[in-house]
């Protein structure tokens, strides 16, 4: 049996208590791997060893050299492509056809962008005059931050991951990672890549293990790390907000979501559809910018369902390797659990079952996965947990409005400000309501659409500061204003 260990100052080791947890194929509900799980004893290596590299060859290179290593990594990765796309596979369970497009491009990509980009951020200056006459300079520059902890979540392991660590390395700082428990793989691959590239021993460390009592608890606990970058719900980032209160260590934290979708009667249905296609069940619905109420203008509401649950019908449901499949499962029988419940949860409630609603008849070797129908709703009210609750399953409900002020209201009116699509071709109206959703990236007429140069966070209950661009620069350096008398 596959053993996954923990990456610790350039070295594999295992955990001395000797504790190992399964790591499961979503698709089969086969055991693929043993994962060592971290204890206190290992967290506080994994810091030590990146509060020393700190300070070791990895500060003393100049922009240039540590960008070349950074791309090095990147074709590493690149150069184990299909290493990598199996790994990714096997842990999360979703089709070739995505992550060979998505997950591992986009992951080797974060490193180039961010390399590049750190070199080309400018910082500020101000002459300014002083009593005696002959004035001041003042000028900035930037600093790492020091020991980040990164915490990853399950649905883009590696993609997630390295848009953190990208940025937090480009900085010049050394990062400990703790990657979820389900999708242990990618991350710990990744240290044989950064070994390869030249990356010093203690840059990049990895611990695996659970939140609570365990790696993620342990990690936040630390008095050593200076700062935490954080995907995932919003329950756990209040713990992590709460653990880094001690010290007064940073945070960012992109946390839980509930998007709405605004779908208007003058938009390009087959946009429109598209769109939210993707939005409600892409990655089997395991995505956080993901659209689960979808709100429609009333004169195109019955065309719109009827749409978009002829599209959902035509989903192919699939292991990674079969090329026709475009909708994988549920990352574990625990997510399944949930996802049933509010699947049952609309339907005490009065749901209108459009389509889907319960887990699909899959061939015996599949039996064991984490399978379940992509599900669409309409006919709930306000009050029921289905439209009001993160699922983070292939799901939607959409609802009727009959005014632009209404559905303005009703994309507003949960604690969550994630993401928002909008679909309309009236030019004014697209700026108009796109101003007023209180949401942290709103897409019109599109979804998904990223240039990694630009703000990417939450607002309200969704998260807090922004990553992407020169706002990552923000989070993973410190700025530090120089004053020049002359």
């Amino acid at each position: 049996m596959k053993e996954v260990k923990h990456y610790i100052n350039g070295q594999y080791v295992g955990s001395a208590s000797g504790r190992m947890f399964d790591n499961i194929n979503p698709a089969t509900g086969e055991v693929i791997s043993q994962v060592h799980e971290a204890g206190e004893a290992e967290v506080d290596a994994a810091v030590q060893a990146a509060r020393a590299a700190l300070n070791g060859p990895w500060s003393k290179m100049t922009l240039d050299e540590r960008s070349k290593i950074l791309h090095a990594v990147a074709d590493g990765i690149n150069a184990r492509f299909d290493e990598f796309l199996e790994a990714e596979c096997a842990d999360t369970g979703k089709p070739k056809s995505l992550a060979s497009h998505i997950d591992i491009p986009r992951g080797a990509a974060n490193f180039k962008v961010f390399a590049d980009m750190v070199k080309n951020v400018a910082t500020e200056a101000f002459e300014m005059a002083t009593p005696d006459g002959t004035g001041a300079l003042n000028y900035a520059v930037r600093r790492p931050k020091g020991v980040i902890g990164v915490i990853s979540p399950w649905n883009l392991p590696l993609l997630l991951m390295t848009w953190k660590v990208g940025p937090a390395l480009a900085c010049g700082n050394t990062v400990v990672v703790k990657p979820s428990e389900e999708t242990p793989t990618t991350t710990a691959l990744l240290g044989e890549v950064m070994k390869e590239a030249g990356v010093p021993d203690g840059v990049y460390n990895v611990v695996q293990g659970y939140g609570g009592d365990s790696a993620g608890a342990f990690l936040t606990a630390h008095p050593d790390v200076d700062g935490y970058t954080f995907t995932g719900e919003t329950r756990t980032g209040e713990l992590i907000m709460q653990n880094a209160a001690k010290g007064v260590r940073d945070i960012s934290l992109e946390l839980g979501g509930k998007n709405a979708g605004i779908v208007f009667a003058d938009c390009d249905m087959d946009k429109a559809i598209e769109g939210t296609m993707r939005s409600a069940f892409a990655n089997c619905g395991q995505v956080c910018l993901g659209t689960e109420r979808v709100y429609v203008e009333r004169s195109i509401f019955d065309e719109f369902v009827s749409r978009l649950k002829a599209e959902a019908e035509k989903l192919v449901i699939g292991p990674p390797d079969d090329a026709t499949a475009n909708l994988g499962p549920l990352i574990s029988q625990k997510q399944r659990d949930k996802v049933l419940s509010y699947y049952q949860q609309a339907v005490n409630d009065g749901a209108t079952v459009v389509t889907g609603g319960g887990i699909p008849d899959m061939p015996d070797a599949l039996k064991n996965g984490s399978w379940i129908q992509p599900t669409i709703w309409t006919g709930l009210n306000n009050d029921s947990a289905v439209i009001n609750e993160e699922i983070f399953g292939p799901c939607c409900h959409i609802q009727p409005f009959d005014t632009e002020e209404e559905a303005i209201e009703q994309a507003n009116r949960l604690p969550y400000g994630l993401a928002s699509a909008i679909w309309t071709e009236n030019l004014s109206r697209a700026a108009r309501v796109a101003g007023q959703v209180e949401a942290g990236i709103v897409w019109v007429n599109s979804w998904f659409l990223r240039d990694l140069r630009t703000a990417f966070g939450g607002s309200k209950q969704s998260g807090i500061g922004r990553e992407g661009g020169e706002h990552s620069l923000e989070f993973y350096t410190e700025l530090k204003n120089i004053c020049l008398k002359l």
